[in-house]
């Protein structure tokens, strides 16, 4: 089963006699092409160009498959040298160490593929496909269900991983399946009910399998103007209360109910507090903005502050909706 559409460029013969593999040290220094694909490893990669805080230091090794192939040879590449592997999708929910990421880090972003089947209401999707692009894909057909999700700045993949959500409304609800692939290459489709979901997790954060596409379960037949028009009320609504004018990972905190995580932080007096270029957001409290130069370091110290000022006044713990990747420092200044 394919599950991309694209093709990347493909390694020349020069590219492919740059360098021998050398078995006895797991990272290479020459750009990797992969055998019988079109994909190729890179080596120190900066990853704050595909983070949406726009931070982060560099990977030891780098690529970005365009199809299940590429994926899998990723994968078999990794394990034959015993690398870590990390997963980056559009980098809109991490925070990434200015030491950046060892190991091996895929990113699924150029896996792309979309089916709208009239017949079942299904939306089949690959893991890179824009959660955006595919609500305003949605409406425009007139089918219900995405409409929330146009203001959720990730991908399928990032969305099934972390039962992404929003106006009350998650991923969870319209799951039908995932395709997830295994570190040994074997793939397998789950259920929501074998996902474990529960408030923005499933037992996938913190695993080694990769979501390689979903399907969901939406409802057609509705008036495509209607739909468009309540998408565009919820990207309205998004844009009025929530701050898209810095880069930022989006909330940084899960809601401990009863509270919401961004008026705990508010009330709390926080609101604008600044360390380095990293800020508490004037428009919504549970941001963390980068004001410009911003490093991961500044970020990271002002969620640990934001943390210990709630858990002072609130004796409430905030707990971390932003996935932080490699190394920070144990206290801050």
């Amino acid at each position: 089963m394919t599950i991309s559409q694209a093709a990347g460029n493909v390694c020349t013969a020069s590219a492919l006699n740059t360098k021998k593999h050398q078995t006895t040290n797991p990272v290479e220094s020459e750009v990797i092409c992969l055998p019988n694909t079109d994909c190729a490893i890179k080596p120190q990669a900066c990853l704050s160009a595909f983070t949406s805080y726009r931070v982060g230091g560099a990977a030891d090794l780098y690529v970005a498959p365009r199809n299940l192939e590429a994926l899998q040879a990723s994968l078999k590449y990794a394990k034959e040298r015993d690398l870590k592997v990390t997963t980056l999708g559009a980098g809109s929910n991490l925070l990434v160490s200015d030491r950046g990421i060892t190991g091996l880090v895929i990113a699924t972003r150029h896996l792309r593929f979309s089916n709208f089947d009239p017949d079942t209401g299904q939306l089949t999707v690959a893991a890179g496909e824009s959660i955006p692009s595919l609500a305003w894909a949605a409406a425009e057909l007139g089918w219900q269900g995405l409409e929330w999700a146009v203001g959720i700045p990730g991908t399928a993949g990032g969305a099934v991983v972390m039962n992404a959500g929003a106006h009350n409304s998650c991923i969870a609800d319209m799951l039908v399946s995932a395709q997830v692939l295994s570190p040994d290459g074997t793939l397998e489709t789950l259920t929501p009910e074998q996902l474990g979901y529960s408030y923005r997790t499933s037992l996938l954060q913190g695993g080694d399998r990769i979501v390689t596409q979903a399907t969901l379960q939406l409802a057609p037949g509705a008036d495509p103007a209607k739909v468009v028009a309540i998408t565009k009320q919820h990207k309205k609504h998004r844009l009025s209360t929530q701050p898209y004018n810095f880069p930022s990972c989006g909330s940084v905190f899960r809601n401990p109910k009863p509270y919401t995580a961004g008026w705990l932080i508010e009330q709390t007096g926080l609101k604008g507090y600044q360390i380095g270029g990293a800020q508490v957001a004037l428009l919504h409290a549970n941001f963390i903005v980068n004001r410009g130069g911003a490093k991961a370091s500044d970020i990271f110290c002002l969620i640990r502050h934001i943390q210990h000022q709630v858990q002072e006044r609130w004796s409430i713990n905030l707990e971390p909706e932003v996935k932080m990747l490699g190394e920070f420092q144990a206290a801050c200044g």
